[in-house]
């Protein structure tokens, strides 16, 4: 069970770098779609990158609890802090560096995505391995999908805070 965990686990942090990386694209190859746009990034906001990680990581973990066919009662739970975690990592990084380094080049940028996922599957691995009591997993899931929500509302609504403003265009949103 654990190799099975642990190649798992392995299998979506290449899943969800390879498709976070698509999903990059997706809105501006799509013509603008707005059903690209809940999905895929926007812009080049903090928010935008932070979503490019979580619908990959949301749909993967769909398709691991169905392969692990529940056999892991704190799945739920194990999921939603790893993505917190990575969505977290992403602004935390992004801005500390850019506070002590300034204007940073395009592979950091690109590289804080890739250090965020490798840090939520690393700690969700870790994690599986121990035995967390009492996970109330259909609420956990239910956080996890209602952040889901939280990035397709502000793709459409979206607020005028640094976190998500476009620094290429200075834009907020689709516009």
């Amino acid at each position: 069970m654990k190799k099975n965990v642990f190649l798992s686990q392995l299998a979506g942090f290449v899943f969800v770098s390879v498709a976070g990386v698509l999903l990059h694209f997706l809105y501006d190859v799509s013509g603008a779609s707005p059903i690209a746009a809940v999905f895929s990034g926007v812009n080049e906001s903090t928010w935008e990158h932070m979503k490019l990680l979580y619908f990959p990581m949301l749909f993967y973990a769909l398709l691991q609890n169905r392969y692990l066919d529940g056999r892991m009662e704190n799945f739920w739970c194990v999921k939603l802090k790893g993505t917190l975690l990575g969505l977290t990592m992403i602004p935390v990084l992004f801005y500390t560096i850019r506070g002590v380094f300034g204007d940073t080049p395009d592979w950091v940028n690109i590289s804080i995505f890739f250090v965020a996922a490798a840090v939520a599957f690393y700690y969700e691995t870790e994690t599986f391995k121990k035995d967390m009591g009492k996970c109330r997993g259909k609420s956990a899931l239910l956080l996890l999908l209602a952040v889901g929500v939280l990035f397709a509302v502000f793709t459409f609504f979206t607020p005028e805070i640094p976190l998500f403003r476009d620094p290429v265009t200075g834009g907020y949103g689709r516009g």
